[in-house]
């Protein structure tokens, strides 16, 4: 599949994203990897739900330089980090949702386990609602080159996959292209819904 297209399928991803209110008031980023060397991020203070080609900025993966001297996202730290990490990623999808945001605060763990869902075969590699997806939360900061080591040091030895969540702030997820990403966004919050609402039932 050509740049092009991957480029084209993002921007269809992002009006899709905005139209289900995950993405308000010009919040959340979202990035292609273009090569080994780039990836195409979002710029800065856009609206997802009107993104176009010509709004999408090359940043270097190694280093956060962007050769044009556009402003990309406040989060663009955490874009080449998960490119640097999983080298198979190719598409990096951040969102702010209500259900991903409010969760985020009411896990007070470091992880947040899913298990029992059937909707967790949505995932990579998962076939059965019997085992436990677990997706890491980290503490929101403004401080984002901070922030990616410590996601960083945590993926050191312990396996990220699909996403995590920030505290307070939402969701990023990731895939080997712009489906699978759009793909585990969808699917994860679906689940993060189903266990908002089972952890409001069950104290209800």
């Amino acid at each position: 599949m050509t740049q092009r297209s991957q480029l084209d399928q993002l921007v269809e991803a992002c009006h899709w994203i905005g139209a289900r209110g995950w993405a308000p008031a010009t919040g959340g980023n979202m990035s292609v990897r273009q090569d080994g060397q780039f990836c195409l991020l979002s710029e800065s203070g856009k609206d997802k739900g009107g993104l176009t080609r010509d709004d999408f900025i090359q940043v270097e993966i190694a280093s956060n330089r962007v050769p044009s001297g556009r402003k990309p996202s406040a989060e663009t730290g955490l874009h080449t980090l998960i490119y640097r990490l999983f080298p198979e990623a190719g598409a990096v999808l951040h969102t702010h949702t209500v259900n991903s945001t409010v969760l985020s605060r009411v896990e007070k763990s470091a992880v947040l386990s899913l298990q029992g869902y059937e909707m967790q075969k949505t995932l990579a590699g998962q076939t059965s609602h019997l085992d436990s997806v677990a997706i890491a939360l980290f503490d929101n900061d403004q401080d984002i080159d901070g922030l990616a080591q410590r996601i960083e040091q945590f993926a050191g030895h312990t396996p990220l996959r699909y996403g995590f969540l920030l505290r307070g702030h939402g969701l990023t997820c990731w895939g080997q292209d712009v489906s699978e990403a759009r793909r585990h966004l969808e699917g994860l919050e679906f689940l993060f819904q189903c266990e908002l609402q089972r952890r409001v039932l069950e104290k209800s």
